[in-house]
C-alpha cells in the first residue's frame, strides 16, 4: 500500500466518468493517476478549435435530474465553467420550424464544452497522449503498458472508464466475469460535422433571429447547434455543429469525413424554409465517434459500476445510461465505493 495505507489508483480514460471517480478519490486523500489517449481530458465532451472559433464535437448540452449531480453542477456554475443553454430551441419537420420548449433547464460548458472536464481535471495527475493497451498483474501490483512499450506502475487498483467494448479487451485476460459483463453493452457510433461560414445565417420567416439549436425529425441530420450562440462565444462568427442520426452513422460508418460533412450540410440546407440561402462555408469537416452512446446499459442504476477483489473496476455511461449525468454518477459512485464513503 502507498502512503498512510491508501491504495494507489490508475484510471484509464479522462472523460466525465473517469474524472468524477478521480475527484472522489483525490478529495478523500487517495493518490490517483489518469491515463488519456487524447491530448487532453474530455472524452465525448471534446471541442475543436477552427481558427478563432470553437465547435463542440460530442455532447452539446446536458441536463440534471439527480440531487448529487445538481450540487456538482451548481459548483460548476459558481466556477464560471457552465451556463444555461439552449433557451431558443426549434423542432423541424421537413422544412417547417416550430419553437419548442419543455421547460427543462439545460447547461453547456463555457466557453466550450471541454471547460467542464478541464475544470474537473485541475490538480489531478494526468498522463495524456497515452493509450493503455495491456494490463499485467505482478507481485507488486498492476502494471499498464502502452503501444510504444512504456510501462506505468505499479498500482494497487485500476479503474477502466472507457467504452465497454474497449474495456472488455483489457480485462478479458484477467477476469472473465468482468469481460462477460461488458459484452452486452454495445455502443452506437455517431458522425459529428462542423461548418464555419463567412457571414451570419440569414433570417428565416417565423424563426427567432437568435435561435440556438434545432432538432430535426427527418433525414440523416438529427441536431444542429449554433456554436457562436453559446455563452462565451458570441464573437467567434457563425459556426455550426451537425450531429447525424445513429442509424445513418452506422450505415455510413466507413465513409470519408469530407463526404459526411457535405451530406450533413446538404441535409441542413434542405431543412431550411424555402427561399433561404446559406452564406459561403469557409471550413467544413467531420469526426466519427466510434462509441458515441450506449445502445444498452447496466442492469440497475443502483449498481452503475463494477469492482473486483483483484483491484480492477469499471465505470462509465454504459453502466447507467447515455446522459452526461449518468457518466458522472457512475464515476462518482465508484469513487465513493473505493474510498468507503458511499452513502
Amino acid at each position: 500500500m502507498t502512503t498512510i495505507d491508501r491504495p494507489n489508483t490508475a484510471i484509464i480514460g479522462a472523460g466525465i466518468a473517469g474524472l468524477a471517480c478521480a475527484r472522489a478519490l483525490q478529495d478523500a486523500g487517495h493518490p490517483v493517476t489518469l491515463f488519456e489517449k487524447a491530448r487532453g481530458p474530455g472524452g465525448r465532451m471534446a471541442s475543436r478549435h477552427l481558427g478563432t472559433a470553437t465547435v463542440d464535437l460530442g455532447a452539446q448540452y446536458f441536463s440534471v435530474r439527480d440531487e448529487a449531480f445538481q450540487g456538482e453542477v451548481e459548483q460548476w456554475v459558481a466556477a464560471g465553467v457552465v451556463a444555461t443553454w439552449p433557451t431558443s430551441h426549434y423542432r423541424v419537420v421537413g422544412n417547417a420550424w416550430q419553437a419548442h420548449s419543455d421547460q427543462a433547464q439545460r447547461y453547456v460548458g463555457m466557453p466550450r464544452m471541454s471547460a467542464v472536464t478541464r475544470h474537473l481535471a485541475r490538480g489531478l495527475s494526468l498522463v495524456t497522449e497515452t493509450r493503455i493497451s495491456r494490463l499485467a498483474e505482478e507481485a507488486d501490483g498492476w502494471w499498464l503498458s502502452d503501444p510504444e512499450g512504456m510501462e506505468h506502475g505499479p498500482f494497487d487498483r485500476v479503474v477502466i472508464s472507457i467504452p465497454a467494448p474497449q474495456a472488455q479487451a483489457l480485462v478479458e485476460p484477467h477476469d472473465t466475469t468482468l469481460a462477460s459483463a461488458c459484452r452486452p453493452l454495445a455502443q452506437h457510433p455517431c458522425w459529428a460535422a462542423w461548418v464555419r461560414f463567412d457571414a451570419p445565417l440569414p433570417a428565416m420567416p417565423g424563426v427567432a433571429p437568435g435561435w440556438q439549436a434545432a432538432t430535426l425529425n427527418d433525414g440523416p441530420l438529427r441536431f444542429v447547434a449554433r456554436n457562436d450562440h453559446k455563452p462565451g462565444r458570441e464573437r467567434q462568427g457563425e459556426s455550426l455543429t451537425l450531429l447525424a442520426r445513429t442509424d445513418w452513422s452506422e450505415a455510413q460508418y466507413d465513409a470519408s469525413a469530407d463526404w459526411v460533412a457535405e451530406q450533413l450540410l446538404a441535409a441542413f440546407f434542405a431543412a431550411l424554409p424555402d427561399g433561404t440561402h446559406l452564406p459561403l462555408p469557409v471550413a467544413t469537416g467531420a469526426h466519427r465517434w466510434r462509441y458515441a452512446h450506449p445502445a444498452s446499459h447496466g442492469d440497475t442504476r443502483s449498481h452503475d459500476y463494477r469492482t473486483t477483489a483483484s483491484g480492477l473496476a469499471l465505470c462509465g455511461d454504459g453502466w447507467r445510461g447515455p446522459r452526461v449525468e449518468d457518466a458522472w454518477l457512475s464515476g462518482h459512485h465508484l469513487g465513493q465505493s473505493l474510498t468507503g464513503s458511499q452513502p
